[in-house]
């Protein structure tokens, strides 16, 4: 079988390749935090908006930027991650502008694409993002750390992704170089449940790996979640935050399922 991340990662070198670096002279205000709004929330959910995927083809191709990213800030979601990758996951860079300019920094989004470039940090804070993903697997150790400097500089946070014991040494990146290098932390750290080579999904990855994971980060589950007794059971073990987005994006009004699905969680 192919692996699903080295094809993925390939593609996006190519279309990287006919891009320039936009310009960063006129940022917009500083976002809202992520992690600040994480640690406040009772439920911790990351409501996604994700229109199609890899192993299971389209769950909404008719979902609207303009109004499902809204929708889950009405009805209580932490944060809000949108996909922009578009050959894979059917996703767009507008769909983060336009959830933006809608929400209004109510709600922090991320942006959720494999970032290999500082241009994707730039863009996704030109089009208001609070936060962008650095996926451990797509990246070399001195490349992470390169771009989660780029990212900190912008005044972006940083939701590291891990799926592995191999890639911890990505949580700890600021203690691996010289002390004058500006290189920090990331502000979250993600456990993928989902392995990207083979878009196999495990819940059980979250809670295998929970012991093992620094206490003093912020630390998110992602993928694979449908239950919110899972929820309860994974904020037991020590992690804050909840990405959640086919659960909802399935269903006829994916802002009514999260409002649904926030009220169980809190129960």
């Amino acid at each position: 079988m192919a692996d699903i991340l080295e094809t993925i990662i390939e593609q996006k070198r190519k279309e990287l390749s006919f891009s320039a670096m936009p310009d960063a002279t006129n940022l917009p205000p500083a976002p809202p935090s992520m992690r600040e709004a994480l640690e406040k929330s009772q439920s911790g959910i990351i409501a996604e908006f994700k229109r199609r995927s890899p192993s299971k083809g389209w769950i909404k191709e008719e979902g609207r930027a303009d109004e499902i990213p809204l929708a889950y800030s009405h009805a209580g979601a932490a944060a809000i991650s949108v996909l922009t990758d578009e050959t894979f996951f059917g996703g767009s860079l507008d769909f983060l502008r336009t959830a933006s300019a809608k929400i209004e920094g109510r709600t922090p989004l991320l942006r959720k694409d494999f970032i290999i470039s500082e241009s994707q940090i730039l863009e996704a804070r030109l089009a208001g993002a609070s936060a962008v993903l650095l996926i451990a697997a797509c990246l070399s150790l001195p490349r992470y750390r390169e771009l989660l400097t780029y990212a900190h500089q912008l005044g972006l946070e940083v939701l590291l992704e891990i799926h592995q014991e191999s890639e911890f040494p990505y949580i700890d990146a600021e203690s691996l170089v010289p002390l004058d290098h500006p290189c920090s932390s990331a502000d979250m750290v993600g456990v993928n449940n989902r392995n990207l080579g083979t878009f196999h999904t495990d819940v059980e990855n979250s809670f295998r790996l929970a012991a093992l994971l620094p206490k003093d980060r912020l630390l998110v589950s992602e993928s694979g979640i449908s239950n919110p007794e899972t929820i309860k059971r994974l904020r037991a073990v020590g992690y804050r935050g909840f990405l959640i987005g086919e659960t909802f994006m399935k269903t006829p009004d994916p802002g009514e399922a999260l409002r649904a699905f926030i009220t169980e969680v809190e129960a």
